[in-house]
């Protein structure tokens, strides 16, 4: 196959926001607007790519993904095949391999993947031999390039489309940051940007992760906690920083799901995730550099919202059903007024629900996520406090042993001092 030309390995480095507007169609204009953009030319694609694994997944398994992309028109197109290999997750910001070359055809090319990991993914064949369409992707992209005097060169890019698997379909409305020079702080420093004016939402799942879970009808599945991997060899901040990102990503998830989702559970887990990140919070902050957490204050009103919203379907879907029989003992009248009561108390929750979509249209509960995001990137190169040096020697276990045993006596001090007063014993009245 002479007319493949392989491609060399890359980094992939990239930010994903995803986009919570009611109207998609006016963010290319809105974005033009944004004054990093305003003066240059965006150009615009139509993209269509097809996913491909095995039946059982293989692929996905691996955190890898495979596809055939078609750029330009039907008439004309140009085909791209990419293998992408998975980085870290739970972060908006993805680190990871990429493979992307020019193929004659829609048909996937083994020849082209000889030059990337795959012959160690699939060493004797079988799995290329295995593999089948999964899902598909098509949207339009609107891309500017901004260069900047930093030496920095990033892509911007919209993409507003669907996913596809089968007969469903899933919205695509997101931006791409993607570093193709300098440092990935230079992402972070355009999206604020961006945020100022348009409200964003860090996205850590890929459209490939997006396109499996719609094939399997869990797109907006709530996430549950899932407690980070822990090593021996990892340092306080390392280890900070996993632990963090693993429940913000918790939170920002399930706000994610909430956009489209009515699922009480989503509200339920967002509000789990937050409270796990902030006691997290609290108990890395030896290790933490004063100052250099983000100011959560634009997020007091969601998250009122969602705690509202939390008691409301708790009561209509929860509580009240299992008194229902009761209230109602066989009076028809009785059950009548019962049902009327549950109604209007679901119809509160969908209002309640409609509250909380707004605030996430507040571009500032958007520049707070996205400045959480930078700061859980930085933890691992900020400086540890001078006051925390000597625990940062400690192992990791021994250094939590001890910083719960400390946490615990302030609770114990903090819980006596709260204790109701003994008044004194009866006495004459002073005069």
């Amino acid at each position: 196959m002479k007319s493949v030309a392989l491609g060399e390995s890359q980094q992939e480095i990239e930010l994903k926001l995803a986009l919570p507007t009611s109207d998609p169609s006016s963010l290319a204009k809105l974005l033009a607007r944004v004054p990093i953009l305003a003066r240059r030319k965006p150009t615009h694609q139509q993209v269509h790519n097809v996913y491909y694994d095995t039946p059982e997944q293989l692929l996905r398994q691996q955190r890898v993904a495979l596809r055939i992309r078609r750029v330009g028109s039907a008439a004309q197109p140009r085909w791209l095949q990419t293998l992408k290999t998975g980085g870290r997750g739970n972060s908006a910001l993805s680190q990871r391999g990429e493979w992307e070359v020019g193929v004659p055809s829609p048909t996937l090319a083994l020849e082209a993947l000889q030059a990337t990991p795959w012959p160690k993914i699939d060493p004797d064949g079988s799995v290329f031999a295995a593999l089948v369409p999964a899902f598909s992707t098509s949207f339009t992209r609107t891309s500017w390039v901004v260069r900047r005097r930093d030496a920095s060169v990033v892509e911007v890019a919209l993409d507003i489309g669907h996913l596809i698997a089968g007969d469903t379909r899933a919205p695509i409305c997101e931006l791409e940051l993607e570093l193709l020079a300098g440092p990935p702080a230079a992402l972070f420093d355009i999206a604020q940007q961006i945020a100022r004016t348009i409200a964003v939402l860090p996205l850590t799942q890929s459209k490939s992760e997006r396109g499996y879970r719609l094939a399997q009808n869990g797109l907006d599945t709530p996430l549950h906690a899932r407690p980070p991997q822990l090593t021996k060899a990892l340092s306080l901040p390392e280890a900070a920083a996993s632990v963090l990102r693993e429940m913000f990503n918790q939170f920002s998830t399930n706000l994610h799901a909430l956009r489209s989702s009515d699922d009480p559970e989503a509200v339920h887990h967002a509000r789990i995730g937050w409270r796990r990140f902030r006691s997290a919070v609290r108990l890395f902050k030896p290790v933490l550099v004063p100052g250099a957490m983000p100011a959560w204050q634009p997020l007091q009103l969601l998250l009122g919202l969602l705690g509202e919203l939390r008691d409301l379907d708790v009561a209509w879907s929860d509580t009240l059903p299992a008194l229902a029989k009761a209230y109602s003992a066989g009076n028809a009248q009785r059950a009548d007024a019962w049902r009327a009561m549950a109604h209007s108390l679901q119809q509160a929750a969908d209002l309640q629900r409609k509250a909380v979509r707004y605030a996430l249209l507040e571009p500032a509960v958007g520049a707070t996520l996205l400045a959480t995001t930078q700061w859980l990137e930085g933890l691992v190169t900020l400086p540890v406090p001078a006051g925390a040096r000597g625990a940062a020697k400690l192992s990791l276990r021994r250094w939590s042993r001890l910083r719960m045993a400390r946490m615990h006596r302030q609770l114990e001090r903090a819980r006596q001092g709260h204790r109701e007063p003994r008044w004194p014993a009866p006495g004459p009245h002073p005069r």
